[in-house]
């Protein structure tokens, strides 16, 4: 019979490996260039982009809600699959590499910015820090 203590309580959190490294299983480093970026940088280069978006919005498009959004998509697109990274990302020092299947990158980058603007996507993680449309998408964000 299997009993309480066998269980553990909701309140030690979800079970995990101590000496697990975050992006170990994507063949990622522990720490420096080339491993996960962290979760507050990368919230930041959203931010980033976002204003940015905002901002051209604002010269271009007379703040048109649509417009905002659209500059988002395209700046996404271009930047990641031209740069392998967004403005925000380079100024913040992180970008999107490849760590599995062979697609291309701007169909990646695609996967990823539409899965973002869904916003549930991007508020589910994994272990290896990666959110949900970098799975999908086959990619990573690190640091340079």
């Amino acid at each position: 019979m299997i009993d309480r203590k066998d269980l553990g309580s909701w309140m030690e959190g979800a079970p995990g490996d101590p000496g697990y490294v975050r992006g170990s299983a994507l063949g990622l480093p522990a720490d420096g260039p080339g491993a996960v970026a962290p979760i507050w940088r990368r919230l930041l280069t959203l931010i980033v982009d976002w204003a940015l978006s905002v901002g051209i919005a604002m010269l271009l498009f007379n703040y048109h809600e649509l417009a905002v959004l659209g500059t988002f998509v395209v700046l996404n697109l271009l930047c990641i699959s031209l740069f392998g990274a967004t403005p925000g990302q380079f100024l913040l020092r992180v970008r999107v590499l490849p760590v599995r299947g062979r697609s291309p990158m701007p169909l990646r980058a695609l996967v990823r910015t539409v899965l973002i603007l869904l916003i549930i996507p991007s508020v589910v993680w994994n272990r290896d820090a990666q959110p949900l449309q970098d799975v999908v998408a086959g990619t990573a964000v690190v640091q340079v």
